[in-house]
């Protein structure tokens, strides 16, 4: 790794822009800062998108269930506020998910009840036994022991790396925006052409020289915000720049960025709007969201974390964890209140449901815990029982 890209690592700190500039035999410094801008496109994309779902998903509650019944213990203690000594259940599930995103993969080990993303480790895989894990590294520590597959939860995204796809979709679009960058430097530059009197005499040494002597005082001069440049005798300066100040050339290279965001979400099943933040559409958005991204993913984390932390025996007893998606979504009372009215006028939820529901604390009364029903609802015999009874009472009248 050369000088150049040590600086951007201890400059900036973040290894994916540093790998993506780390180009052997490049020493043009034009040439490195066009690779880390090309970088940091990408990775605003591509970040964006993995904040938004691992944000989503510290939202949710990871439910623990004993008998079919739901309990908070310390299981549940521990996915919802401590995972381990240093980290809440944000900060966990945020490392937690951006790995997974990152590699594809995130290894999450169980050290004396405490939980562990792994930031390294080497997987040997085998068809009939257990994987093994060995030099699983967590921050600047190196366990000197291996896992076995039933001893840890692993995480697999997809059979195919999304990371690598959406980066060779922001190198292609890559060359568009650099080729706008440089037609709007261009249109903004000065250019313009210094007739002469006198020949150069032919000698290409001397042509070279002059041209660069001439080419460093009026760059100096078009640069500065004050300066006078001298016109020797024998020559004539035109300028022949055609500066147009609208602003359609960066609408185009940020049309250009928002199209390198788009095409990323679509790669996360993120709908684009929640990305650029446009309002319109929001509601629609938020569903697709929590449909096609962020449901699939908690159903492949709970099922990880049920399968190997209960086992077929716990689950057979109505042992289990979900993962519970409803607290996404905010929740503003006035406009719920008529579904909360249907909710519980129905019977299909008691008060403390939809106390817990909204993020209020149940109510420690019998009654919030009944189930109430309007007369409004009766069952089909009820009601034909109902109607012959008023039709017999008609018929002896």
């Amino acid at each position: 790794m050369n000088s150049i890209t040590e600086w951007f690592k201890k400059t900036f700190g973040i290894e994916s822009a540093v790998g993506l500039v780390d180009v052997p035999g490049t020493t043009d410094e034009k040439e490195w800062w066009k690779a880390l801008s090309d970088a940091y496109v990408r990775d605003l994309a591509f970040y964006s998108c993995v904040n938004i779902v691992a944000g989503a998903v510290s939202k949710c509650e990871f439910k623990t269930y004993v008998n079919n019944a739901e309990t908070k213990g310390e299981e549940y203690y521990l996915w919802n506020y401590s995972p381990n000594l240093n980290q809440g259940s944000s900060e966990f599930v945020q490392k937690w998910i951006v790995r997974l995103y990152v590699h594809n993969e995130a290894l999450v080990v169980d050290i004396n009840g405490q939980l562990l993303v792994a930031d390294s480790y080497s997987r040997k895989e085998y068809a009939l036994y257990d994987d093994i894990f060995s030099g699983v590294t967590v921050g600047d520590f190196t366990f000197d022991r291996s896992f076995s597959q039933s001893e840890v939860l692993f995480f697999k995204l997809s059979s195919k790396d999304m990371k690598q796809v959406t980066d060779g979709l922001s190198a292609a679009f890559g060359h568009l925006i650099d080729y706008s960058m440089g037609f709007y430097k261009r249109s903004r530059g000065s250019h313009g052409v210094l007739n002469t009197d006198s020949i150069l005499g032919g000698d290409p040494e001397k042509a070279k020289k002059f041209q660069q002597n001439i080419t460093r005082q009026f760059e100096k001069f078009y640069n500065a915000e004050n300066a006078v440049v001298g016109i020797p005798m024998g020559y004539t300066y035109s300028d022949i720049s055609q500066k147009t100040y609208s602003n359609e050339g960066t609408r185009d290279i940020r049309a250009m960025i928002d199209d390198v965001s788009d095409f990323t979400a679509r790669a996360f099943s993120i709908p684009p709007a929640l990305l650029n933040g446009k309002v319109e559409g929001t509601e629609q958005a938020m569903e697709h969201f929590l449909t096609f991204c962020v449901d699939p993913l908690c159903d492949m984390l709970q099922e990880e974390i049920t399968r190997k932390r209960y086992g077929y025996e716990g689950f057979r007893k109505g042992a289990y964890l979900k993962i519970d998606t409803k607290g996404i979504k905010h929740i503003d009372l006035l406009d719920v209140a008529v579904s909360i009215d249907k909710l519980i006028a129905s019977g299909a939820f008691c008060v403390n449901d939809i106390r817990k529901f909204v993020g209020e604390m149940p109510i420690d009364e019998d009654w919030a815990n009944q189930h109430f029903m309007t007369k409004n609802y009766a069952t089909v015999s009820d009601l034909l029982e109902a109607m012959g009874t008023e039709g017999g009472k008609q018929l002896e009248e």
